[in-house]
């Protein structure tokens, strides 16, 4: 596999492409750590070092932005609002017929959605970045940190607008970096980007989970997280490649003097279809009940509650809960992204068929049996790999965003494998031979 990476950057137009992705990396990190206007810096890291922000209400979104939220840089954001985005209109589609039609217009189609996608992010990167100012500016950001309410000091209306659109911008461009990469680089950019925020926060929380230890000075609890961690990757590993391949067979057909079809395929329905959609659906739905809580005033019964049950991750309540909206979400995905008869009817259309399945409806009914049952296992495999999180951090006082853990081990490894397909490939058609030999 090194040699192929070596051959990669000894190949012209290869190496190209990879120092371009590698230079829009180093140039969204350098954004990750400048400070958006009006805010004092100084205040924010003394909260960031006393406070332990990580385990607060927005772990999520830090952890998606690299560590910028919680700095209020100009890249706060991060790639959250594109992917919020990208969700809404992939569920919109199944619901509005305009959005469908151009779905099935092909790249035109494509292209449109896409264009809807960034219109619908900026909006949504106003709405957020809104919400982060105003929970700086109250001082809600950083809980039990003297100095929380001081993060920003003037809090006139001007310098309220501005950091808004300080943060929006940096939205933008991260989006515009992100298809930079995608058309110029190599692999899909937003992916990418996703990927690089998440892999920035695993040094500092493997060396929080050593100098929190207490075996042999922390080592024993760092070896353990490494074991469990590579386990972990080798779990996902396993079942984000398997699948179900279902056999289609083409009747042979002629038109003219020539034959068509007479061919073997086979489609390949993956154990996890949902991918990591389901675990931030989850997550983002626990948050509610929690954001809601904290900015309520007084103390009410039912602000208690949820206190108590749904705002720390290792209460039996919130185990159970986050579990079985995880498991709803990848099969309320699935059906919204998998559409049976569509498939039967373009088999039909083409000759296709699967054998000892009779076309129509009957492969409609079969390859949604087939879909049921193949999304048992991978659900119940997403609940238990977001629990990991919960169980290191009763085991080892680690924060909620486990390294090795639920969302943040799901993308890794998902568009580690993806951006590994994708260079072997092009290895491929330029030496014929890839990463195995």
């Amino acid at each position: 596999m090194l040699t192929a990476f070596a051959r990669a950057f000894k190949t012209p137009d290869l190496r190209k492409k990879l120092l371009f992705t590698l230079g829009i990396i180093v140039v969204y990190r350098v954004g990750t750590h400048i400070p958006i206007p009006g805010v004092d810096y100084r205040n924010v890291q003394t909260c960031i070092d006393n406070a332990q922000a990580n385990q607060g209400l927005f772990g999520l979104v830090n952890m998606f932005s690299g560590g910028a939220l919680l700095q209020i840089t100009i890249f706060a954001l991060g790639i959250m609002p594109y992917i919020t985005a990208s969700i809404i209109l992939q569920l919109l589609t199944v619901v509005i017929p305009r959005l469908e039609a151009l779905k099935k217009e092909g790249q035109a189609g494509t292209a449109k959605i896409t264009q809807y996608t960034r219109y619908l992010t900026i909006a949504l990167a106003i709405l957020q970045g809104t919400g982060l100012v105003a929970t700086a500016r109250s001082g809600a950001l950083f809980q039990n940190c003297p100095v929380a309410s001081q993060i920003v000091p003037d809090q006139s209306i001007f310098v309220t607008i501005t950091m808004v659109i300080t943060m929006t911008a940096g939205t933008a461009a991260v989006m515009w970096l992100g298809e930079l990469i995608t058309d110029r680089g190599i692999g899909n950019g937003m992916s990418i980007l996703m990927f690089i925020s998440i892999a920035a926060t695993f040094p500092s929380a493997l060396w929080a989970i050593k100098q929190e230890g207490s075996l042999a000075g922390g080592w024993i609890e760092f070896g353990t997280v490494i074991l469990v961690g590579f386990a972990m990757v080798g779990l996902v590993v396993f079942v984000e490649q398997a699948q179900r391949r279902i056999p289609v067979q083409y009747a042979k057909r002629m038109i003219g003097r020539r034959s068509y079809g007479g061919t073997s395929t086979y489609i390949p329905l993956k154990v996890n279809q949902a991918g990591v959609i389901p675990v931030i659906f989850a997550s983002s739905l626990l948050y509610i009940p929690a954001l809601i809580a904290q900015f309520a005033g007084g103390t009410s019964g039912w602000k208690t509650w949820i206190e108590q049950h749904f705002v720390k991750g290792d209460h039996p309540y919130y185990i159970i809960t986050y579990f079985l909206l995880i498991v709803f979400f990848a099969f309320f995905y699935v059906a919204i992204s998998f559409n049976p008869e569509e498939v039967a009817d373009n088999m039909k259309k083409y000759g296709g068929f699967i054998p000892g399945i009779r076309a129509g409806r009957p492969t409609a009914e079969y390859l949604s049996y087939v879909l049921n049952r193949i999304t048992w296992p991978g659900s119940l495999y997403l609940g238990l790999i977001a629990l990991v999180p919960t169980m290191a951090l009763a085991g080892f006082g680690a924060n909620q965003n486990f390294p090795f853990g639920g969302t943040s081990i799901l993308i890794i490894v998902g568009v580690g494998l993806e951006t590994v397909k994708q260079i072997e490939s092009q290895l491929q058609q330029r030496n014929y031979e890839g990463f195995l030999r």
